[in-house]
């Protein structure tokens, strides 16, 4: 090697040449061998910080752990989760309970959200709907499904829940659409209270159409009088059509079938009752207090239902007292057995004088006329015109065409089934008698009383 001015020879780790491998310290290889060339590392003997085998390797793992978790969670929320939520919606949609726990409802919403957008119906018209006392959201929901107001019960119910109907309800009436959705019909029972203002209108047992017509035109209300009348004295056949039972002579009106009672006439704008509702009424009450068993005559009655309706109505206008009405219509029917025998009844002849004076006054007039006034002459004296000679039964024998006022139900089971047992002909009120009556057999015991009481 060359000498430099007696300097020292190179330090070879300066130089660029490799480290021989069998001059490198045993255990090293370049390498490994550390960088100043000594035996033990620049950093005084510690690790690597990025050693793998270091006390860092459990952190590692816990946070791939959790990482496989989030993942796995990930998987089931949208891998499993369709096929979880269909496992469960039947039994939580069965399970309101459970409604209130956490992904039941989005369970329950997401099963039912075809139905919950699905209109009952296409049909927009408007309907009231009445919540009852003591009605439930499932005692609800039963009656809308039988009205047709929703197609789904749970849909409903649902709705009903998400809104907290149950603690909102309330009796009244309210306004719905068949069209409505089921959350629709919920908010409907909620905001659509409806209030209903009405008057009340008795007819009385004994009243003729136009007692009836007179009264209402005293009443302020949504019934027009005339069109009452008109609707009862010629009913049109799409409204007799709807009651099959109700079986009228030709030209026949419904004088008799306008069952007596109270009705509470709608006088707010929503829905006032026009005449046409009360006619409807007042024939849906005649047939459900009279019933099925009393339309359906027994053969050997030998009468049909129409004329024991005629019969009951001069009943109706004779008695006072229910124990009596069997003995009148007994009466009445032994004179009908022994043909042809004159009725005598006071009633029909009184009703066709009043037609005749009815038709000579305005019809505004009728509120103030005094209907069944006595006549003051004998009534075998009393003319009528054609079309209600018929009625004079002290000149015509027989039934009188039709009804001459509306019966009550003592009235029709006493034409239904007369006493005629004791034989009796005739009968006489006594006068301060309670409304009895005296009943004879014979036209001379008639005679007697008539003296007896002073009638002669």
């Amino acid at each position: 090697m060359t000498i430099r001015g007696g300097g020292r020879p190179r330090d070879t780790s300066s130089q660029a040449h490799p480290l021989d491998p069998e001059s490198a310290p045993s255990g090293q290889t370049p390498a490994t061998r550390p960088a100043n060339g000594r035996g033990y590392p620049r950093n005084g003997g510690r690790r690597p910080a990025n050693d793998r085998d270091g006390h860092h390797g459990p952190l590692r793992f816990l946070a791939f752990v959790a990482v496989l978790v989030v993942v796995a969670g990930l998987l089931a929320v949208t891998v499993l989760r369709p096929v979880v939520a269909t496992a469960m919606a039947g039994w939580a949609i069965d399970n309101p309970s459970t409604w209130r726990l956490p992904l039941v409802g989005d369970i329950v919403e997401e099963a039912l959200a075809d139905e919950l957008a699905t209109p009952a119906s296409d049909d927009p018209a408007v309907v009231e709907w009445a919540v009852r006392s003591g009605d439930t959201v499932a005692t609800i929901g039963d009656r809308l499904l039988e009205d047709g107001l929703i197609v789904s019960r749970p849909a409903f119910e649902y709705a009903a829940f998400q809104k907290a109907l149950g603690d909102k309800l309330e009796a009244g009436t309210f306004t719905l659409r068949r069209d409505m959705t089921p959350p629709e019909v919920v908010d409907g029972l909620i905001e659509n209270r409806v209030v209903i203002t009405s008057v009340d209108v008795t007819f009385r047992e004994g009243l003729r159409l136009e007692q009836m017509t007179a009264k209402l035109q005293t009443i302020e209300s949504g019934v027009d009088p005339q069109a009452f009348y008109d609707l009862a004295t010629k009913p049109p056949p799409e409204l007799t059509a709807d009651y099959p039972w109700l079986e009228l002579p030709e030209g026949a009106s419904l004088e008799g079938f306008l069952y007596p009672a109270t009705y509470a006439l709608r006088t707010d704008s929503l829905g006032p009752t026009d005449a046409e509702a009360l006619v409807r009424a007042m024939l849906d009450t005649f047939y459900r207090e009279v019933g099925d068993g009393r339309l359906n005559v027994p053969a050997d009655r030998g009468l049909s239902f129409y004329e024991v309706l005629v019969l009951a109505s001069i009943v109706e206008r004779e008695a006072a007292l229910d124990e009596e009405r069997p003995l009148i219509g007994g009466v009445y029917q032994n004179r009908l057995d022994k043909r042809p025998y004159l009725l005598n009844a006071d009633p029909t002849v009184i009703y066709a004088a009043d037609t005749v004076a009815l038709g000579e006054l305005p019809f505004d007039d009728w509120q103030a006329y005094t209907f069944w006034k006595p006549l003051g002459r004998p009534l075998a004296e009393v003319e009528l015109p054609e079309d209600l000679a018929p009625y004079n039964t002290y000149r015509v024998p027989g039934l009188v065409p039709g009804p001459i006022v509306s019966p009550s139900v003592a009235s029709i089971d006493a034409a239904l089934a007369p006493d005629t047992s004791d034989g009796y002909f005739y009968f006489v009120l006594i006068p301060d008698g309670g409304g009895r009556h005296d009943f004879s057999r014979t036209f001379e015991e008639h005679q007697e009383k008539l003296r007896k009481y002073g009638y002669s």
